[in-house]
């Protein structure tokens, strides 16, 4: 928007005086443009382009608040100072003073540009709907360091409106209001402010780039822009800033990315339009916070099984080993072995290549620091069936795994007791599970809430006990029997109960432990379990029945 136009009049005049000196002028513009001979293709251009400027003058001047809003007067000030200058560009061409055909040419087009700029502010005036709000005088405005609803209304259109140099001010101006209030900001955001920041995207200037990109980073973390950012195709322009940006605009449009990927949709879009290669780089040579979050959104799309492909043939998984290894932000090494988790849920192909990689040292490893080990495990798990045990054994799985047992959140100690059923294949894996101390440790996650936990828990005791020194050790512990007999309820989101039935099926073998089963009500959870043909439970109750029977008769008789 031209905020200097001295030279048509007083700064102080009203838009309606302003009003009346474009619709004045316009008829000697489009005289003077006519009476050109020379260029004639661009001037008959330029001459259709000013017989368009009284209808969008008129359309502006019948908004009812067009005398009260700033941006009225702007815009006129601005169609004066294009109309002087088709005037000008008019009488050279009358008189050929010009230096050059080619300077001319160029002038000619730059008109050509700013008349399209005029008709399409002018609409834009009345579309975004700003001349429904009064605004302060453009002086007062600049002093406003924290704009209302109203201001911020008008800020927001300035984006839309005037030149490049406006519409970088505007952006500084947007960047201290979300500093200052985001929630403000985000409340009178519209889809066309949007459209209008995603052009922005791709300005001539790094600096405007940057600033844009920082602004849509805050509008894609705040969650509640995401569709309409990718509706008005905001991926292809954060995708180029992070291949060729700003040190900060590639940070920023990273994290963008990053939040934008949490949606499968949007993943997939992601690939389609290129941006694996990128976010790979980023993890290779980015500064920490990019690559973190590279590496998050690069686990966001592996998350989306049809495009894992993609990210393989891109190099993904040599890329996610080595930030397992040396991850700047130890968020990355998460992100990482996230990722590794899903590219191995369910491809044999993925699971060799991550393995001949040397993913699975690079997973230890990283179970002996700080982080979260869940998606470590769950990894490991996924890889256990495709590698020999006594590999597993040299490289230390599994004290690893009694330490993530013992140490772990419930989601790791579940995902390492499901590793654990996968490493017993064998007597030999069995006995040396068992004598690594893991069995009091699945016993203790029988007691965990989550039923899918208390299961995998269940299924690993009962696979160790075809080993007698396992069975012996669970026979011994306090705890064992009454906490697998809890496992024997009859709902049906209960689907440890299997398992707990073959477990006490073993140690019914002894008197002690048949004795505690009924004491705890194995007999009454087992008949309604033997109605419901659960494989196991008839039989062992009949043995407890037996021995209760037994029991009695003896009593009797002393």
């Amino acid at each position: 928007m031209v905020e200097d136009c001295g030279k048509n009049g007083g700064e102080n005049l009203s838009a309606e005086e302003w009003l009346v000196k474009a619709q004045q002028l316009v008829p000697e513009a489009l005289k003077r443009a006519r009476e050109v001979k020379g260029f004639p293709g661009r001037w008959k251009m330029i001459v259709s382009k000013l017989e368009q400027i009284p209808s969008k003058l008129s359309d502006l001047s019948s908004h009812p608040c067009f005398s009260k809003n700033t941006l009225c007067k702007e815009q006129l000030q601005a169609v004066l100072q294009t109309l002087n200058e088709a005037m000008e560009l008019a009488e050279i061409c009358v008189g050929e003073k010009f230096e050059g055909k080619l300077r001319m040419q160029s002038d000619l087009d730059a008109l050509s540009g700013k008349l399209d700029l005029n008709l399409r502010d002018c609409g834009l005036l009345i579309k975004t709907g700003v001349l429904g709000e009064v605004t302060f005088p453009a002086a007062e405005a600049q002093a406003v360091s924290a704009p209302g609803n109203g201001n911020l209304r008008e800020l927001l259109a300035r984006l839309q409106i005037g030149h490049l140099e406006a519409k970088n001010r505007a952006l500084d101006c947007l960047l201290d209001a979300m500093k200052d209030d985001e929630k403000s900001v985000l409340a009178v955001l519209g889809r066309s402010n949007i459209a209008a920041l995603v052009q922005l995207l791709t300005a001539t200037s790094p600096k405007i780039r940057e600033k844009t990109v920082t602004v849509i980073c805050s509008l894609a973390e705040s969650g509640n822009c995401e569709d309409w950012l990718v509706s008005e195709s905001v991926l292809p322009p954060l995708i180029r800033l992070v291949e060729s940006g700003t040190n900060l605009g590639k940070e920023k449009a990273t994290i963008s990315l990053q939040r934008l990927s949490m949606s499968p949709e949007t993943a997939r879009a992601i690939v389609g339009h290129g941006g694996v290669r990128p976010l790979i780089d980023i993890c290779r040579i980015g500064d920490s916070v990019s690559q973190a979050a590279a590496a998050c959104a690069l686990k966001n799309i592996s998350a989306v099984p049809e495009v894992r492909q993609v990210l393989v043939e891109e190099g993904i998984i040599k890329v996610t080993i080595n930030l397992l290894d040396g991850g700047i932000l130890l968020g990355a090494k998460e992100y990482a072995a996230e990722c590794l988790q899903n590219l191995t849920s369910s491809n044999d192909s993925l699971k060799r290549s991550v393995i001949s990689e040397g993913g699975i040292r690079s997973l230890l490893v990283y179970l002996d620091g700080p982080l979260p080990q869940e998606s470590a495990v769950g990894a490991l798990r996924n890889l256990i069936s495709h590698v020999a045990m006594d590999s597993l054994v040299s490289l230390g799985i599994i004290p690893r795994l009694v330490h993530v047992l013992k140490s772990g959140s419930i989601g790791a100690q579940q995902a390492a007791a499901s590793a654990i059923c996968k490493i017993c294949t064998s007597t030999e894996a069995k006995s040396m599970v068992g004598e690594a101390g893991c069995i009091p440790l699945l016993v203790k996650l029988l007691e965990a809430k989550a039923n899918s936990a208390r299961e995998v828990a269940a299924q690993a005791i009962a696979s160790l006990m075809s080993v007698a020194q396992n069975c012996r050790e669970i026979k011994k512990m306090d705890k064992s029997v009454p906490n697998l007999v809890q496992l024997l309820e009859p709902s049906p989101q209960n689907t440890a109960k299997k398992y707990a039935v073959s477990c006490l099926a073993l140690l019914s073998s002894s008197h002690k432990c048949k004795k505690l089963m009924v004491s705890y009500g194995a007999i009454g959870y087992l008949k309604k379990l033997s109605e419901m043909d659960v494989p196991g439970a008839k039989k062992l109750l009949e043995r407890l029945e037996r021995g209760r029977l037994r029991s009695l008769f003896t009593r009797k008789l002393l």
